[in-house]
């Protein structure tokens, strides 16, 4: 089906609540993992011009290299998910080194094809290494946040990572209703359930607060983008959307909210505690001076001075 095309002065490109205006993050997987799904078919085509022995070790050499490739591919969008996050759990399978040893494998397996063991393991060092070099290793550690305890970043991330996982959902399935202007509200809308995320990654104690909107309100905007997408992909229905990017709008401004009040309490927290900052230092006999930018100095050197 043809998609329409549109930018900022296009028709209906003002509609609708706007965005935070986040930079754009390249997509993880590039040129360089895609012609790792290049590379084995050459064997693949090769195998059927061999004898027996040949064929079943081409054949093998393709599987070998097809898995390092979808490995790869896997443990680059694994990391890019890691660092995009300040909050996060090591993969638990290091995809991107098993995608060296599945490479170095099929390589050295290629080498035997007419050739000796010493090439063999010549092409297996040569494969994984060079895969290696170029894609690196997957997080081996735990990403967490200083003087925040395990079971709390634990928490954080299994959430994190629940929501993330609702949001990707979200995303697969608006694709099969081929509305370009649906998809780029539920962009809009994730780029506001993510500042929260970030909210909540940052001080891993806004969890509880945050719990039910990246919980029970984003599994429920799951199941209805799911609903939405099955009607309207049968029949177009209008009414369908216009409710559906309601819904959306509503939503965005629940988790707006949300996310700014967090940060008010965090600002308020700062407020009580400059206060009883105050309050002590005037009961040490010293007296705190604030002008624009806070600064507290000793109203005498010797006023108030204990000897302990």
């Amino acid at each position: 089906m043809a998609r329409r095309f549109g930018g900022t002065y296009s028709p209906g490109a003002g509609k609708g609540a706007k965005g935070p205006a986040l930079p754009a993050r390249r997509a993880p997987v590039g040129l360089r993992v895609n012609l790792l799904f290049v590379l084995p078919f050459l064997f693949a085509f090769s195998a059927f011009f061999r004898d027996p022995a040949g064929l079943l070790a081409n054949l093998g050499t393709f599987g070998l290299l097809m898995l390092a490739a979808w490995l790869t591919r896997e443990g680059v969008i694994a990391h890019d998910a890691y660092d995009a996050r300040r909050v996060a759990r090591r993969p638990a399978i290091p995809r991107k080194i098993f995608g060296s040893a599945a490479m170095g494998l099929g390589l050295g397996l290629a080498g035997l094809v007419g050739g000796s063991g010493a090439s063999a393991a010549i092409f297996a060092a040569l494969g994984a290494g060079l895969h290696f070099f170029a894609f690196g290793p997957d997080p081996l550690r735990d990403k967490g946040m200083e003087g925040v305890d395990q079971f709390q970043t634990d928490r954080v991330a299994r959430a994190v990572e629940e929501a993330e996982s609702h949001l990707a959902a979200m995303s697969e399935a608006i694709r099969r209703a081929r509305d370009r202007r649906v998809e780029e509200r539920l962009v809009e809308f994730q780029a506001h359930v993510r500042q929260l995320l970030r909210a909540v990654e940052s001080d891993p104690r806004r969890l509880t607060a945050a719990r039910r909107y990246l919980g029970v309100y984003l599994l429920g905007a799951r199941d209805a983008t799911a609903k939405f997408v099955d009607l309207y992909t049968r029949n177009r229905d209008e009414g369908a959307r216009r409710d559906y990017l309601a819904l959306l709008d509503d939503l965005q401004q629940n988790f707006t909210l949300r996310t700014e009040t967090l940060m008010e309490g965090d600002r308020q927290a700062l407020d009580i505690e400059m206060e009883v900052l105050r309050e002590r230092l005037e009961r040490e006999g010293l007296r705190p001076v604030i002008p624009d930018d806070t600064v507290l100095t000793e109203a005498s050197p010797n006023k108030g001075r204990r000897d302990d």
